[in-house]
C-alpha cells in the first residue's frame, strides 16, 4: 500500500473520522504485545519500528550484524519475509530463492549473514539455534510477541517522525506510542528533519535514550552516475527518502517515479521505464530492494534489472559506543540463562 498523505501532517478530518477504528486496532496490538513469548537458547536483538512504512530497519540490522561478527559472534537474521510466498521456517539461499519466494529484504540481508524466513518467529529461532547461530538479529517483529527479545531497538526516520501520532488507519503508528515504548531499550533516529523534536520529546517522556545515525550512499555507485541524467524509481516504504538522497549526492534525476512499498514490477512497468530511458538517454536508478525484486526476472523485467543501477546505503552511527554497550548487554544475557 502507499501511505496516505494525511498520516504525515497535523491530524485532520480524515484522521478523526478513522479514530474509532484506530482505537480498536491499537488496543488489540497493545494487548498482543503483552503476551509472553518463547525464550530462545541464544540472545535475540530486535530491530523494529513504531510506524508502518520504511524507516531504515534493514541497514540498521546489517550494521548490527557486522558489529556482532566483529565481536566473534555468529549472527543470523530472522525475518518474516514480507512479500514472499514461503512461510518457513527456511534458510534463504540467494542462488535458489527469488523475491517472490522470500521477499526482497532477506535477499539483501543474506549478503551479510545467514537468513531464516519464518512467519512463526519462535520456530525460526529454533532453526537458527540448530544451524549454529550464536545470536539472532530480528529484522522487524517489535509488535510480534511470539519470541522474547533481549534488546529491542526502534528505528525512526527524523524527516517524518511519527507523523500525526495516530494509530493505523488514522495514522502511521502500529500501536499507541506509550504502549510501544515499554518494549524498547533505545530509539535509533536516522537523518535530520522536522521529526527530530517529536521523536526526542517522546523518547525523553518515556525515559528511553535516543541514538543518532544517518544513511550514507555508496561513493562508488554515485561516482558511476556522475554527470549522467537518470530515471529514479522506487517502491519502498518512503520513496521520497531515496530521491532526497540522490539530490543530496548531486545526482540529477530527470524523472522520479514512486511505487507502493514492495511493489511487484510488471512487464508493463519495466517496458515503460526502459522506453523513456532509451528515448531521453536516461540511466534507470533504483534502490537495492527494488533491484532485488527484479533480479532473475526474464523479459522486460530482466532487461530493466540488467540496465538499472542500484545505490547501496550504509548506516553511519554518530556515537557507536552507545549501541555497542546495548548489544553487549544483550549478549551478556546468554551467561544468565
Amino acid at each position: 500500500m502507499r501511505d496516505p498523505g494525511f498520516w504525515w501532517h497535523k491530524p485532520g478530518i480524515a484522521a478523526y473520522l478513522l479514530w474509532p477504528i484506530s482505537a480498536i486496532y491499537g488496543a488489540i496490538t497493545a494487548s498482543r504485545m503483552r503476551r509472553q513469548g518463547l525464550r530462545a537458547d541464544i540472545p535475540v536483538i530486535c530491530v523494529g519500528n513504531f510506524t508502518l512504512g520504511g524507516t531504515g530497519k534493514t541497514p540498521t540490522a546489517i550494521a548490527i550484524a557486522k558489529f556482532l561478527a566483529a565481536e566473534g559472534e555468529k549472527p543470523l537474521f530472522l525475518t518474516r519475509g514480507y512479500g514472499g510466498r514461503l512461510h518457513g521456517p527456511i534458510r534463504v539461499d540467494p542462488s535458489q530463492h527469488k523475491a517472490e519466494d522470500v521477499g526482497d529484504e532477506p535477499l539483501l540481508l543474506a549478503r551479510q549473514a545467514p537468513v531464516i524466513v519464518s512467519r512463526d518467529r519462535a520456530a525460526g529461532a529454533v532453526l537458527a539455534t540448530s544451524l549454529g547461530a550464536s545470536v539472532i538479529v530480528m529484522d522487524d517483529g517489535l509488535q510480534n510477541p511470539s519470541l522474547m527479545k533481549n534488546v529491542s531497538i526502534a528505528v525512526a526516520d527524523a524527516r517524518r517522525g511519527f507523523g500525526n501520532a495516530f494509530v493505523f488507519p488514522a495514522g502511521p503508528l502500529r500501536a499507541p506510542l506509550a504502549r510501544q515504548f515499554k518494549y524498547v531499550q533505545a530509539v535509533l533516529m536516522i537523518g535530520q528533519g522536522a521529526g527530530v523534536g517529536q521523536i526526542t520529546d517522546a523518547a525523553r517522556t518515556n525515559g528511553i535514550p535516543v541514538l543518532r545515525a544517518w544513511l550514507e550512499p555508496s561513493p562508488e555507485a554515485l561516482k558511476s552516475l556522475n554527470h549522467r541524467k537518470t530515471y529514479a524509481f522506487a517502491g519502498i516504504g518512503d520513496p521520497e527518502k531515496f530521491f532526497i538522497t540522490l539530490v543530496s549526492a548531486g545526482v540529477e534525476a530527470q524523472v522520479e517515479e514512486r511505487f507502493p512499498d514492495h511493489h511487484p514490477y510488471s512487464e508493463e512497468d519495466a517496458e515503460r521505464i526502459l522506453a523513456r530511458c532509451k528515448r531521453e538517454k536516461l540511466i534507470p536508478v533504483t534502490t537495492e530492494k527494488d533491484l532485488a525484486r527484479l533480479a532473475g526476472a526474464s523479459g522486460q523485467r530482466g532487461r530493466l534489472a540488467a540496465a538499472a543501477e542500484a545505490i547501496p546505503v550504509s548506516l553511519i552511527l554518530e556515537e557507536s559506543e552507545d549501541l555497542r554497550k546495548l548489544l553487549r548487554n544483550a549478549l551478556a544475557a546468554r551467561a544468565r540463562h
